[in-house]
This record gives C-alpha cells, structure tokens and sequence, in this order.
C-alpha cells in the first residue's frame, strides 16, 4: 500500500484535542485494534480478481445546460485488471461510476485523492475490514493514494459508495462525489430478473444552483441543523429525467442519494409498487406497497411492469405528501398543518434562517415529481415475477449474547448539537457499551424520544457500517401516531438492511452480527448534516 498514509499517533491527539503529555488518555486498544486489523488484511491479501482505479477529482459538467457548465467535485473510475463492464460510466453525469461485482472476488481499490482537500471513501452497505470501510481515520490529503483490499462477502444488491471525510462528508457528497456498486451472486443469477439495459440504477438527489447554474449548498447554521434541502430534484445526476422504456418488465434500483431529503414513492397513476429487494438485497418474496418511504442512504429494487402501456404514454415516479419527519417546534407559534412545510414556529431571533427554509421552492414533505417513464417502444419479454427471490436466515432475540440487556442508543437534538446517548463523535474514543465482541449477534435499540426536548424531535435515518441486519420490531409512544401514520406503511423491513429510518417518538429494534472483522466500524444518522455535526459513534469490535 506504497503511498497510504494513517493517522499517525500524533495525529490522532490532535483530532482528539490532547497534548502529547496526555497520551495516556488515548487507550491503548485503539491502537492494538489497527495492529490486528493491519496483521488480518496481510495475512488474507492475494492477487485480487478485481483492480480498479477511483479518483476523486473537481471538474466541469453539463448540469442544467450545456453553455453554462456546473463546478463539480466526482469520482472518475478505470479498470485495470477484470472483466470488462466491471466499470460502467453514467454517460455525462457527475455522479462516479458504476461497479459491478460478484459475491467471492477479491478486489483491490486503488483510490487517489486530487481534491484541495483530505477524503476517504466509504463501501456503503458491504461488510469489508475497517480499513476498507472509510473511517475518518484514514482518510488521506490531497495527492496522496491509499489502497483498498477486500473480499465480496456481500448477497446480490444495491450498494453504493461515496465519502466518509471527517466532518466534510455532506458537503463532499453534496457537490456529486458517490457511485454504485451492484453486486450478484449465484441465487439473484438463477432468476430470470431484467437484466442489462432493463436493470436500471436510478440515484435521487436533491440540489440547488444559482443563477449562473453552480451549485448553491447551506446558507444559514439552522439549514445544518435541521438538514441540506436542495429545490431541483437531480436522477443520476441530470434534472427532469425522463427514463426512454420499452414496454416490458424493468428491475428499477432506487437509492436515496440526498443528504437529508426522505421521498415517499407513489406512481402517479395510482399503481402500487412492487418491492423486490432493499438495503441488502433481494427479499424472500415480493411485498407489494401503495408507496414507498425512502430515507437517504436507503435503496429499493422495483420490479416495474410496462406491459400494457401504449407507444407515448408517460407515468411518473413522484414523492407524495407527508409529514412527521421534522420538529413540532413549540417554542413561538404553532405548526403548520397540510402536509407540507411542517414543524415551523420558531421564535423571532431565528426567523431569518428559518424563513430562508420556509420559503424554499421545495419544502421537505411536499408532493413533487421525480422522473417520467415514457414508453418509447414496443417490446414484448417472457419474464414472470418470481414468487421466491431469494432466502434469509431469520435472526431470533434470544440467540443474541445480550438478549436479556439490548444496547440502547438514543437519538437527541438539544442545543442545536445532534447527539447519540448524549455524546458526540470522538475519532478513535468508544465508551464499554461501544465494545462488542466478535462473532455475535446484538440486539440494539435506536431511541428518538427526548422527551426534553419533545418539540425538537425529527426523524433520523440512523445507519451502521458493517454487516446489515434485520428489524425485529417498531414501537410509537403515545401521541405520535398520527404523524407516524403519514409514512410508515412505506416502510419495507422484510429484508436485510443496513440503514433505518427512526421516527419521533419511536423505538426501533434491530438484530445485527457482528463478524468477521475486528476494528472500528461507525454508527451514525445518515442525515448527512447531522453526520458532520456529530451524530456519530464507534463501535469498537474485538475478539
């Protein structure tokens, strides 16, 4: 890994805002977790089956019009050993590239950092050794490479990457820096499922851009606090984006790129969606929703069948209307009632920055288009909806080591400091409750019930690296339920998932194992502004 560079034991006093006279602060197992997890990458490293080459890097891109070029930060890809179409580019788009992997290769990242600044690049959604997952730890400067190693331990589905950079991920990610990895297996293989230009990625995002078309980010602290949302609504990457379809059956991979925006999916006329796979891959079998909640860092696989429609027909993908997912601010008014623009009320020091939100073009919880599917062409295919798509080993709360005392994990927003168990991220620093041995199965709880600050409550799409899990149960307190109603039959838990949404007053139980890899893996809200902010933990796996 010539040109890699850690954070050196100095560095980490800096981050960690310690004198070199107190070094005996900093645990000693921090550093004995790298040692074994640097010895663990060693001894499994070979000759990887999959090389490629990512490079973070500012460029100018069409956006909105070809004349007056958007200013974008992206991830550009070459391959440079594996089969061909290991790395699909999306034509004209800021967004990185596509990877696509198969479950049992070796692959090796070569990741080059040419920003103005430090990176480090996140495999979200695969189970790889803390040195490939994106700690902040070992993000690098500008100009220099750092070398990723792992195995595809991972079902078929819809992964992504993007960066993990300490305290500059939302920003980072905000001016275009993410991609996909789509990975197959052997099962997902025996389906007859659409496939190639009929398997369709689809990455929503949310942007804002000014007059001469570049792009416009935060412009007061309370939009930091309460999350980024932009007015344009980008799909891969362009804006009003019209999927050209034939009439048949399409796979439609969704993934919520935004930073902070949740989308509750409907088609427009009506038509349920029929969900084949999530976070972590293809369900058992089909659900079937009359719409969808996707929060960022989510993804969802569609099975979308055209057969019917006639040459010129359009239908819509749009976010229907919806509230509950941000604050009832009790301090200074009421809330705003209808569905949109909900939570306001804050008192008169504030209103400049949360009138400058107020008054967005695209409020969050407010119905808007996302893409228009126009038939374009007349095809007939053979293929059936599977009835079984795949199998998954149930989990059970009593196998779990700590069945009896699930680890709990409270999600506050007092003081404009987004917190977890009312602590902030440290870089290497865990507290005993972050400690969890290898090769076991956890029950954890996600808590977002402050009750004092009940008014500042919103909802926390809360993500762990690592290995996905499975959602054993939802519990409401009193008083919530109808604000939780506007979108949790939208929400899919069936499957394997490795980001859940966490509504006010909720208590969300999860059963996850941990394997495989010992280190430091992180657990965040994946509201990539509250990230930034500090809502953010270790976990600390050892054998």
């Amino acid at each position: 890994m010539s040109g890699m560079t850690d954070l050196s034991r100095r560095r980490l006093l800096q981050y960690l805002g310690l004198g070199a006279v107190a070094t005996t602060v900093v645990p000693e197992w921090v550093f004995a977790a790298g040692n074994e997890q640097a010895a663990q990458d060693r001894s499994g490293r070979s000759e990887p089956d999959i090389e490629v080459g990512i490079t973070a890097l500012t460029t100018e891109l069409p956006v909105l019009s070809s004349d007056r070029p958007t200013k974008v930060w992206k991830f550009s890809g070459e391959l440079i050993k594996g089969p061909s179409g290991t790395v699909d580019e999306i034509p004209g788009s800021y967004l990185g590239p596509i990877l696509r992997l198969r479950q049992g290769q070796k692959v090796r990242v070569r990741f080059h950092n040419k920003l103005p600044e430090e990176c480090v690049l996140h495999q979200h959604g695969l189970l790889v050794p803390e040195k490939a997952d994106g700690h902040p730890r070992h993000q690098i400067g500008s100009g220099q490479t750092s070398v990723y190693e792992y195995t595809v331990l991972d079902r078929a589905g819809t992964y992504w990457f993007h960066p993990h950079t300490d305290k500059r991920t939302a920003e980072q990610t905000y001016y275009g820096m993410a991609g996909l990895i789509l990975v197959t297996d052997s099962e997902e293989q025996s389906l007859e499922l659409p496939r190639g230009e009929y398997d369709v990625p689809l990455v929503i995002q949310d942007r804002s851009f000014d007059d001469r078309n570049q792009l416009r980010y935060i412009a007061h602290g309370h939009d930091r606090w309460m999350g980024f949302l932009g007015d344009r609504i980008l799909v891969n990457g362009k804006p009003d984006f019209v999927l050209q379809a034939a009439t048949r059956a399409y796979r439609l991979r969704i993934v919520n790129g935004s930073n902070s925006r949740i989308y509750k999916l409907v088609w427009s006329d009506g038509s349920p969606l029929t969900v084949i796979g999530t976070d972590g891959g293809l369900l058992e079998s089909p659900v079937v929703r009359n719409y969808v909640t996707l929060a960022p860092g989510e993804r969802v696989d569609i099975w979308a069948d055209f057969r019917g429609r006639k040459l010129g027909e359009e239908i819509a993908l749009r976010s229907a209307a919806f509230s509950g997912v941000m604050p009832m601010m009790g301090m200074g008014g009421g809330m705003m009632r209808g569905g949109v623009a909900e939570g306001w009320g804050w008192g008169a020091v504030w209103a400049g920055g949360m009138m400058g939100m107020m008054g967005a073009a695209l409020p969050h919880g407010a119905e808007h288009p996302i893409l228009t599917v126009r038939m374009t062409r007349e095809e007939r295919d053979q293929l059936t909806l599977p009835s079984r798509l795949s199998q998954i080993q149930r989990f059970h709360p009593q196998d779990a080591a700590n069945a009896k005392k699930p680890r709990s994990i409270h999600l506050s927003m007092r003081g404009m400091s987004p917190r977890l168990n009312g602590r902030s991220f440290e870089l290497t620093k865990v507290v005993d409750e972050e400690i969890i041995p290898l090769n076991t199965l956890q029950v954890l709880e996600f808590i977002n019930r402050d009750h004092r600050a009940r008014g500042m409550m919103m909802a926390h799409p809360m993500h762990i690296h690592g290995q996905t899990f499975q959602v054993l149960k939802r519990e409401v307190a009193p008083g919530f339920e109808q604000r939780y109603a506007s979108v949790s039959q939208g929400f899919v838990d069936n499957g394997w998932k490795d980001t859940v949404l966490v509504m006010p007053g909720e208590k969300v139980t999860i059963l996850k194992r941990f394997d495989q890899y010992t280190g430091l893996f992180l657990y965040h809200c994946h509201n990539l502004e509250h990230e930034d902010l500090d809502m953010m933990r270790n976990f600390l796996v050892r054998a």
